[in-house]
């Protein structure tokens, strides 16, 4: 976040990390799959991570950035913009399956 940044993203691991996760929130806007939409269920309770809208005009950013104070640092935290907006303060995390480890472990 802005306060621990230097203005700018860091690489992985430079970090504390959150329950074995580094750099989650606050490096760059995390660019999700899901398409913007409204989340409220009826009744007017929010509902827990929501799916989205199977489709959309635009996409979802989450988690904030080094250049956003400490509280837009978090899961919660939600932006929407067009699919081919390019900044510096957004990016994408790589993924990969968990290795089957067998029965033993």
């Amino acid at each position: 976040y802005d306060k621990n940044s230097d203005g700018k993203p860091h690489p992985v691991k430079q970090k504390a990390a959150c329950g074995g996760l580094y750099d989650l929130h606050g490096n760059v806007w995390e660019w999700v799959a899901d398409w913007y939409g409204g989340y409220e269920v009826p009744g007017g309770a929010v509902m827990a991570d929501p799916p989205g809208p199977p489709t959309g005009d635009v996409r979802m950013v989450l988690g904030g950035s080094f250049a956003n104070v400490a509280g837009i640092a978090r899961a919660a935290e939600r932006l929407r913009r067009w699919p081919w907006y390019r900044h510096v303060r957004f990016g994408f995390r790589l993924a990969r399956p968990a290795p089957n480890l067998g029965s033993d472990h």
